[in-house]
Order: C-alpha cells, then structure tokens, then sequence
C-alpha cells in the first residue's frame, strides 16, 4: 500500500505537488443513498413539493458541490472541470433514493473527491428539500465506484 501523500516527512499535512505529473484526461464515478419512509420517496419521485422539485434541486446541487470542493476539502486542488453529471433515481425495494456522480476533467490530479463530494451534496439537499415531511431519513453508502486516468491507473470497485 502507498504512503499518505497528504502527510509530508515531518508528520505535518501538507499539499501534494503536482507539478510534475502529467496532464491527462481523468474521471471518477459516486454513489450514495438516501433512506425515507414510502411516502417521502413517492412525494419525491412525484418532482412536486412546496420547495419545488427535489431531484432537480438536488442534482443541480451536486454539481454546484462538485465546483466547489476544493473549497472546503483543505488539501484538494482546484481543478477545471470539464463535466459534472449527477442522477438520481429510485431504488423502491430499499425505499432509497441513489445519486450516482461522474465528474470528469484534464488535469494533473483525479477527480475523485469531485465525484464524491457531487454526491454527498445531492443527498444533503434531498434531505433538505424532504425534511418537513420526514426527520428520520438516513445517507449513507457514499463510495467511489471507478475511477481511470493517472498515474495510479484505473480503479473498479468489486461489486460482489
């Protein structure tokens, strides 16, 4: 297993330089779940409520995370995004909502915590946009399921 990159000789957190490393295309994939009771996911799959359309809210909310984590992931690097894409749809088995993330750019670092942080601001404004009707519902399961480019080359993780 590799060092911690993040963590310089002194012990002390540091940016990694990228400098170095080669521009090259890169993209990650997320997921990650929202649980509710039956009635908030059919109010939610029904793209009505008095805040308006959670899904759009949510999936536009995501990508506007996706933009700005660099912002508060302190050792991320600002990368030019070249797409952002976020989906959610219903899981009605597990009475879920899943929000699936794919952020793409060309640069000298991936895009994971990109694709990671898409999703975990989707389901925090589903959850916002859902309180009202139901306190008690639970995220979870946010992962990285791929990922290619760059020096470490391509990650999928095993789905079985």
């Amino acid at each position: 297993m590799a060092g911690l990159t993040h963590i310089g000789p002194d012990g002390r957190a540091r940016m990694v330089d990228v400098g170095g490393k080669a521009v090259t295309d890169r993209s990650a994939t997320a997921t990650g779940r929202i649980r509710m009771n039956r009635a908030t996911l059919d109010l939610a799959m029904s793209r009505t409520t008095k805040k308006g359309d959670p899904l759009a809210v949510a999936e536009l909310a995501g990508i506007m995370a996706a933009k700005r984590t660099a912002d508060f992931i302190p050792l991320c690097h600002p990368l030019p995004l070249t797409s952002v894409t976020v989906a959610i749809d219903a899981d009605d088995d597990a009475c879920e909502l899943v929000v699936t993330a794919i952020a793409r750019t060309s640069a000298r670092t991936g895009v994971e915590m990109e694709a990671l942080t898409a999703v975990a601001g989707a389901c925090l404004t589903l959850y916002d946009m859902l309180k009202a009707v139901d306190k008690g519902m639970t995220i979870g399961g946010v992962e990285l399921i791929e990922k290619s480019g760059g020096a470490s080359g391509d990650y999928r993780k095993d789905m079985a």
